[in-house]
């Protein structure tokens, strides 16, 4: 896990998706490895352990959902511009190169590919880039537990709206093409 990329390969390759409901488990990197699977959450711990042991800083960014589940993003700065890495059953939910120039750039490239098994669009919010290292104390990389303390971190801090209430009425739901396009290589496909 040498770079951005073959941080993603990895979580692609070798990491299988977690299966449990994501509210049953919430591995740390040391689990992720010892079980050999990750769900979204999980995978951007384990890409932010990695990112840190290249030199960048431990961040993640929660998306926040309507009617479908939060995703979770580890991001990184090449040059002042944002990049991710990220676990999902689906296709367009994974990584993005470092060319965005804010979070709400990178944020926005994932709106079209979000989405809920009905077809609606459902990304509503973000957070701010959360460091890390704040759970360094209860040593989150390699910790023999389930580390809730950050997810729920999550769900406690300010999310920035991305969509007018106009906006939300006016959505389309996923052509049939796209839909399915974005649902290969997941689970059960």
């Amino acid at each position: 896990m040498t770079s951005p990329e073959r941080i993603q390969h990895f979580l692609d390759r070798d990491i299988g998706y977690n299966l449990e409901p994501e509210g049953d488990t919430c591995y740390s990197p040391r689990l992720v490895l010892r079980h050999g699977v990750a769900h979204c959450m999980e995978g951007a711990l384990i890409a932010a352990a990695a990112l840190r042991l290249l030199g960048h800083s431990p961040l993640i960014v929660d998306l926040e959902a309507v009617r479908d589940s939060d995703h979770v993003l580890a991001v990184y700065r090449v040059a002042g511009h944002w990049g991710s890495v990220a676990k999902s059953d689906y296709a367009g939910l994974r990584s993005r190169e470092p060319v965005y120039r804010t979070i709400r750039e990178l944020v926005m490239s994932y709106f079209e590919h979000y989405y809920n098994p009905a077809g609606q669009k459902t990304l509503r919010a973000y957070s701010r880039p959360v460091s890390l290292k704040r759970f360094d104390r209860i040593g989150w990389m390699t910790a023999e537990r389930d580390v809730w303390e950050i997810p729920n971190h999550l769900c406690d801090i300010p999310h920035t709206k991305l969509l007018t209430r106009q906006m939300e009425r006016g959505l389309t739901r996923m052509d049939e093409r796209s839909f399915k396009a974005g649902r290969v290589g997941g689970v059960g496909h």
